[in-house]
């Protein structure tokens, strides 16, 4: 990671919040916004075979577009194309590779539902089992129940025939431990002067001569860990700003047939046991027959309190465009703080939306950076990225933030 785009991702962010924290959100008509899209019907007077999803599944839906045009089950689609980042090792924001909780283990959440028999399912806080999306699908088909957690969600699995398997990378690990050493007692955590292999701090390192003082501290511990020198500023970045990532995919077919899907190994270094909304019907994934699907990525406390899948829905319901519904949504989140932005500003989020006949959407709190806008990914028949609504212009701060000394 270059100094300029590691600035612009976190000492920048100030900078453009002061510049740009205005709201924009007013819901404009969806043809006139290339997040908003009103479809023309096909010749067969049907929807067309469309999948709307988080950046992370670009590299995966034409194999699952390729399926939705065989005639697969639109919930199989919609897995097919979540379980590549769950399977990816280098994707740390789900499945295998997922960033651990704060005492280095790995918990994932998914929820999915099936639009066509009106069935839904989910798992929470599971261990070593990476495909939960997958289990969350075997809940749906083989329990009378809704939602699994904790150890009785992983041995479901387990009885279902998914393998048990460690997944705490040797990379995620390392990123923990840089995170659990920096913000830890220094006098404690790392190696004591009893270590034989303990040595002084190192001059600074030229690679980060003019960042701040911090991040050259944790330069300097990434190399003690062995984070190889290409990718301490990624690790260093994931230690300042935690991520929270998460895919959620919703797929519509030429019959009119949806589901959906959300997948996530949650925020990083969160408290065990927590489950933020992926795992949340009508929170991180919402999806009805007669109107459409909504899913969503970003700070999950935050959608679970306003039930963002399903109040983009029920707006749907009552008339508004995708876009107008998914900007309600952030209005309401928004509102919850009174539209404070020395609040807001530590907030993100992303909804990813698509109506029954095609129409589609995906709106964000914030803009982002020019040079790395709020996405998401559409596969009507052709790939593409698409940039989202934003509510306010600018990039969401760090959190925690720093407390004044």
């Amino acid at each position: 990671m270059k100094r300029r785009d590691f600035l612009s991702g976190i000492a920048l962010t100030s900078a453009s919040l002061a510049a740009g924290a205005t709201g924009n959100g007013d819901g404009g008509a969806p043809s006139n916004h290339p997040g908003s899209h009103t479809p023309s019907s096909p010749a067969s007077g049907g929807a067309k075979n469309t999948i709307v999803c988080a950046l992370n599944g670009f590299e995966y839906v034409d194999a699952a577009h390729e399926q939705l045009r065989a005639g697969a089950d639109t919930l199989d689609v919609a897995i097919k194309v979540v379980s590549g980042p769950e399977n990816d090792p280098n994707d740390t924001s789900v499945g295998l590779g997922g960033l651990p909780n704060e005492e280095g283990v790995v918990e994932l959440d998914a929820c999915c539902m099936h639009g066509p028999t009106r069935r839904a399912g989910a798992v929470g806080g599971v261990r070593e089992i990476k495909n939960v999306a997958a289990v969350s699908k075997c809940v749906m088909e083989h329990t009378g129940h809704v939602m699994l957690v904790g150890e009785g969600a992983t041995r479901f699995a387990v009885a279902m025939g998914f393998p048990k398997e460690n997944l705490l990378t040797e990379h995620s690990r390392k990123i923990w431990l840089l995170w659990k050493e920096s913000s830890g007692n220094h006098d404690w955590w790392g190696k004591g002067l009893a270590d034989p292999t303990w040595k002084p701090a190192e001059p600074m390192a030229k690679e980060v001569e003019g960042f701040p003082e911090p991040v050259q501290k944790l330069y300097a511990l990434a190399g003690d860990l062995g984070i190889p020198t290409e990718n301490r500023m990624e690790a260093i970045y994931k230690v300042l700003n935690p991520p929270h990532g998460t895919i959620n995919c919703s797929v519509l077919n030429e019959k009119g047939e949806m589901s959906s899907v959300t997948t996530t190994s949650g925020m990083a270094w969160k408290l065990p046991g927590r489950c933020g909304d992926s795992p949340i019907i009508g929170a991180g994934c919402y999806c009805d027959q007669d109107i459409g699907a909504a899913g969503a990525t970003g700070s999950g406390e935050e959608n679970i309190k306003i039930a963002g899948g399903h109040t983009i829905i029920e707006n749907m319901r009552r008339g508004m465009s995708p876009e107008e519904a998914g900007i309600d949504a952030l209005k309401r989140i928004a509102r919850n703080y009174n539209n404070d932005m020395t609040k807001l500003q530590y907030l993100d989020m992303i909804y990813y939306i698509l109506r029954k006949d095609g129409a589609y959407a995906g709106v964000s709190l914030w803009s982002g950076a020019e040079q790395k806008p709020a996405s998401f990914v559409v596969h009507d028949g052709s790939k593409r990225r698409e940039k989202c609504k934003a509510l306010f212009q600018g990039s969401p701060g760090n959190w925690p933030p720093k407390r004044k000394s």
